[in-house]
C-alpha cells in the first residue's frame, strides 16, 4: 500500500542509483523494456531487476507492464520528470567544468518569443560575444507554453515569454517588459499593399497564414473579427512555423499577422508589406521569466545583465542582487 508520505531521504533508503535515472529517460523514450536496456548496455534482466527493486524499495509500481511494451503511470511520470531536471543540471555542470578548466565561459540558453528575439535578444547577444567569446549561446525561438515547458525541465537558463494562464506561477519568477505589438503581412504585390488605411472589414474573405487553433495570436485574430460581429477567416493554412508563413505569404495572396518588429526585418527586403490598419493592436505582456531558487551560471548572469541593459527601462525587481535569483 501506498505510505503516507516518503521520508526526506527516501532516495538513500530505496538506493536510487544514476543508473535509475537513464533508465527512466530510456523507458521514457522507447516504451520497451528491452529496448531501453539495450540503449544503455544493459541486458534486460539487469533492467527488469533494477527497475523492480526501486519499485519494491518504494512500495508501489512507476511503470505499467503490457505485452505491447512499458508505460510509465502517474508516479513513473513524475520521476521522468525529476529525471530529466537532474540529468540536464549535471550535464550543465559538466559542460561548465570544461569551460572552466579550458579558460572559457561555458554556454547558456535562452528561450524566447518572437518580439524580443529581435528587439532584445540579438542586441544583447551581440554585445555578449564581443566581450565574452568563448560563451557558447543557444536561443530557442518559440510560443510561450513551449518555453515555459523547457524552463521547468532544466532546458533553458531562462526565457522571455509569458506565464501561460493555466500554469501554476508559483515555481517562477517574472518580470513584465511589455507587450508585443503586432500587425497584418502580405507580399508587397498585394491588393491592400497599396491602400492608405486597411479596415478589418477589408479584410473579411481573405486567405490567412495563421498559427494553429488555440494558440495566443490565433485567438487574437479570432476575437478581433467577433468584437465588430464579422466572419473570422474561413480560409486558412496552419502554420506554427514563421518561415513556412513567409513563404506562403510571399507566393500567394495570403495574410498573416505577426510581431511587428519581426515583420520590420522581413519589409526590409521590400519583398513584404506591413498593411496600413485602422489601429494599433497586441498581445498581452511578455517579460523575464526564471525559476525560483535556481542559480543562474556566470555565462547566463552575463546574458541577462546584457538582455537587461537592452531595455526601454529597467526591469523590477533586480534580481540579481536578491537572495532568490541568479
Amino acid at each position: 500500500m501506498l505510505p503516507q508520505s516518503l521520508p526526506p531521504n527516501w532516495f538513500l533508503r530505496a538506493r536510487l542509483k544514476f543508473r535509475h535515472l537513464q533508465l527512466f529517460l530510456a523507458l521514457d523514450e522507447h516504451r520497451n523494456l528491452h529496448r531501453a536496456a539495450a540503449s544503455l548496455n544493459l541486458s534486460q534482466p539487469a533492467a527488469s531487476k533494477l527497475l523492480g527493486d526501486l519499485e519494491d524499495a518504494l512500495g508501489f509500481p512507476l511503470f505499467e507492464r503490457h505485452a505491447r511494451g512499458i508505460e510509465p503511470n502517474w508516479y513513473g511520470e513524475l520521476m521522468i520528470r525529476h529525471a530529466r531536471v537532474i540529468l540536464s543540471e549535471l550535464a550543465v555542470a559538466g559542460s561548465e567544468l570544461t569551460a572552466l578548466q579550458a579558460g572559457h565561459s561555458g554556454k547558456v540558453t535562452v528561450g524566447t518569443v518572437m518580439a524580443p528575439a529581435v528587439e532584445l535578444v540579438v542586441p544583447a547577444v551581440d554585445a555578449v560575444r564581443q566581450g565574452h567569446p568563448g560563451l557558447q549561446i543557444f536561443v530557442d525561438v518559440d510560443t510561450s507554453p513551449v518555453l515555459v515547458d523547457r524552463l521547468r525541465q532544466g532546458q533553458l537558463d531562462f526565457a522571455i515569454a509569458r506565464i501561460p494562464a493555466d500554469a501554476d506561477p508559483t515555481p517562477f519568477i517574472y518580470e513584465e517588459i511589455g507587450d508585443e505589438e503586432l500587425c497584418f503581412v502580405c507580399r508587397s504585390g498585394h491588393p491592400l499593399a497599396g491602400m492608405d488605411l486597411v479596415t478589418l472589414e477589408d479584410l473579411v474573405g481573405q486567405t490567412w497564414v495563421l498559427q494553429p487553433h488555440g494558440s495566443l495570436l490565433r485567438r487574437l485574430v479570432h476575437q478581433m473579427f467577433r468584437s465588430r460581429r464579422l466572419p473570422i477567416p474561413a480560409q486558412v493554412i496552419e502554420s506554427a512555423s514563421v518561415v513556412m508563413s513567409m513563404a506562403m505569404i510571399d507566393k500567394t495572396d495570403a495574410l498573416s499577422v505577426t510581431a511587428r518588429a519581426l515583420a520590420e526585418l522581413y519589409c526590409s527586403t521590400n519583398r513584404f508589406s506591413i498593411l496600413k490598419f485602422e489601429k494599433r493592436f497586441s498581445v498581452e505582456p511578455y517579460g523575464l521569466v526564471l525559476m525560483q531558487n535556481h542559480p543562474l551560471s556566470p555565462g547566463a548572469r552575463t546574458l541577462l545583465a546584457a538582455i537587461r541593459a537592452a531595455l526601454p527601462r529597467p526591469a523590477v525587481p533586480d534580481l540579481e542582487r536578491s537572495g532568490t535569483a541568479p
